[in-house]
C-alpha cells in the first residue's frame, strides 16, 4: 500500500499531464453529470448538452441526485452491514459530496477505495481530494479495458483480489454501446471478484410499451446523448439483469434508484425520469 507521502508526491506530474490533455471544445460525461449535480466543473459545451437534456426530461437533476443517493446507501450498506473493506468504483466521475471513501471511511477507517475514470478531469479533481488519503487512490482508465484495471499498479496496492470485494459500476454501463461487448465486460470484472464480493449498478432503463410515455421519452434522451455524447443506451429489464449473470440480488431486487432501501425520511418526487433510471446489488456466492 502506498504511503501518504508517496501519494502526495505523485500529484503535481499526475495533474499537469491531465490537465493538458482536458478538451474544453467537446461535451464530458462527466461534466454533463456535474451540471444535474449543480456542481461547477463544467464547462459552457456541458451546460449546454445538459439544457438539451433538460427540455427531455426537467426532473434529469432529480435522477442524477437519486444516483447519488444510492451509492451512499449501498455503500454504507456494504460497509456497515456486509463487512466490505474495500471498493472498486468504476466510472466514479467528477469527486462530489458523499463520495465512496467519504461514506466508507465514516463506517470503516480502514476501508480502502480504488476510483477509476477515463476523463483527466475526474484524475486532477480526485488527485487533487485525496493528495493525503493513503487509502484512497484514482486511476484514469476505461472500462472497455478490464484487464488495465484488474492489473493497474496502484489497484494492486490497495485491493486484494483474494478478499472480497466491492465493485461499483454507478451509471457506467449505459455508456457502453451493445457493439462494444458491456456484458462480456460486465462477466469479466464478475469473474475477477473472490466469494463474498458484491456487484451494485445503476444503469438508465426503458420500461418498453407497458409505460409508453416513459419509454418514449427514454428513447428520445437515447438520441440526444449519441448525438452530443456519443453514447447513452436506455436497456430493458432483462438487459439489465443479465449484467449480474447468475449473482443472487439482494432485496429489493433491481428497482427505480429511490426504492432501494430508502431512508425513513427520505421522499423523491415521481417523474417522467423515475422509472428510467433503476440499480440493484448483488453478492457473489
Amino acid at each position: 500500500m502506498a504511503d501518504n507521502d508517496q501519494h502526495a508526491g505523485d500529484v503535481p506530474a499526475e495533474h499537469d499531464r491531465a490537465s493538458a490533455r482536458i478538451d474544453t471544445s467537446r461535451p464530458s460525461v462527466s461534466r454533463v453529470y456535474d451540471v444535474m449535480l449543480g456542481g461547477k466543473d463544467n464547462y459552457a459545451v456541458d451546460r449546454h448538452v445538459a439544457e438539451a437534456a433538460l427540455r427531455i426530461a426537467p426532473d434529469a437533476p432529480a435522477a442524477a441526485k437519486s444516483n447519488r443517493a444510492f451509492l451512499r446507501r449501498v455503500v454504507h450498506h456494504l460497509a456497515a452491514e456486509a463487512g466490505i473493506r474495500q471498493f472498486l468504483d468504476i466510472g466514479s466521475g467528477l469527486p462530489t459530496q458523499g463520495n465512496v471513501h467519504e461514506v466508507a471511511q465514516q463506517v470503516a477507517p480502514d476501508a480502502r477505495v480504488v476510483y477509476v475514470d477515463n476523463d483527466p478531469i475526474v484524475l486532477v479533481h480526485g488527485r487533487a481530494l485525496l493528495a493525503r488519503n493513503g487509502s484512497t487512490t484514482v486511476i484514469e482508465a476505461d472500462i472497455r479495458d478490464p484487464e488495465a484495471i484488474l492489473g493497474h499498479p496502484a489497484a494492486g496496492a490497495l485491493i486484494d483480489f483474494e478478499q472480497p470485494v466491492a465493485l461499483l459500476l454507478f451509471g457506467i454501463l449505459h455508456h457502453l454501446n451493445d457493439h462494444e461487448d458491456p456484458q462480456g465486460i460486465a462477466a469479466r470484472f464478475r469473474e475477477a471478484l473472490p466469494s463474498g464480493s458484491y456487484l451494485a449498478l445503476s444503469h438508465f432503463h426503458n420500461p418498453g410499451p407497458g409505460m409508453p410515455e416513459v419509454s418514449a421519452q427514454a428513447a428520445s434522451a437515447e438520441k440526444l446523448f449519441n448525438e452530443h455524447l456519443g453514447t447513452g443506451r436506455w436497456r430493458t429489464r432483462e438487459e439489465i439483469l443479465a449484467f449480474f449473470g447468475d449473482l443472487p440480488l439482494l432485496e429489493p431486487g433491481l428497482v427505480p434508484l429511490p426504492e432501494w432501501r430508502p431512508d425513513p425520511d427520505e421522499f423523491v418526487e415521481r417523474g417522467i425520469t423515475y422509472h428510467t433510471f433503476v440499480g440493484g446489488v448483488a453478492r457473489k456466492p
